[in-house]
């Protein structure tokens, strides 16, 4: 999917609702337990109870490879089961040397057919590089996150007075571009949204945090927002757990709606039609 694809379809959907699928089988209602494939069976009540409410799914790529073959299968029926213009995004984190990286970003975008993938920049240009070989395709670079271990390296000041999150969003910006490079920004962090903001300007971002985990919508949208509209919320746990009975589907519905409500108001406020 490309950038302009992007675009429309916030605007047709008046949404930049990212829908997390961390299905985990201890969490989901037990009479899916009964299916051959609850995880998939699971995946599928959700995606066609909020297709029309979201412009984007992040399966979390742990919550399936656990379950070793029969959770990559889950996986790939779920990928395949995702409208084709909505924005999929695999939550790999993946980020290894030049080889490796190849076959990873193989995996993603050719076998499983992902819009994009999560990378984690540590080991530098060439373990990200790979991933944006790929025509139409997407890195997420991991950039300012909001878990308390986020502050053992990524704001750590250089003599230049930078910080290595500001060092590692201005490198990858070398490598590639607003076409085929976002940021994770975490949510929590509303301020800090603002500074990336600041030197990213016209990325998007995908920005967990929302919801479940006590990220305000408004600073996201009053911190992160561009001319392109620019930000991708994601919200896992809040959607798709918000219901455990036969009526989840439902359930989790309301909760996206009350969301994606949310933002058809910023979105007409910044009169982005």
């Amino acid at each position: 999917m490309t950038k302009e694809q992007l675009i429309q379809e916030i605007k047709a959907k008046q949404s930049f609702l990212c829908v997390g699928l961390d299905t985990d089988l201890k969490k989901m209602p037990k009479h899916l337990l009964d299916y051959d494939d609850p995880i998939f069976e699971f995946n599928k009540q959700i995606i066609d109870a909020t297709k029309d409410l979201c412009v984007a799914y992040k399966p979390n790529i742990a919550f399936y490879e656990c379950h070793g073959s029969k959770g990559w299968d889950s996986l790939k029926k779920t990928v395949d089961y995702i409208p084709d213009n909505i924005f999929t995004i695999a939550d790999a984190k993946r980020g290894d040397i030049g080889n490796t990286s190849s076959y990873y970003a193989k995996t993603f975008f050719e076998y499983m057919d992902f819009d994009s993938v999560t990378v984690a920049p540590y080991m530098g240009v060439d373990s990200v590089t790979p991933f944006l070989e790929f025509e139409g395709k997407w890195v997420i670079l991991l950039a300012l996150t909001s878990n308390k271990g986020a502050l053992d390296f990524q704001m750590n000041k250089f003599e230049d007075g930078e910080r290595l999150f500001e060092k590692v969003i201005k490198a990858a910006n070398t490598w590639g571009d607003d076409s085929n490079l976002q940021f994770v920004v975490g949510a929590t962090r509303a301020e800090g949204i603002g500074e990336v903001r600041a030197i990213a300007p016209n990325n998007f971002f995908l920005v967990p945090g929302v919801g479940a985990q006590g990220g305000s919508l408004e600073d996201v949208a009053k911190y992160g927002w561009n001319d392109d509209c620019g930000l991708l919320v994601n919200s896992s746990r809040g959607i798709i757990y918000a219901g455990n009975d036969e009526n989840f589907g439902e359930a989790a519905r309301a909760s996206a709606q009350t969301l994606q409500s949310q933002m058809a108001e910023v979105l007409k406020e910044k009169a982005f039609v």
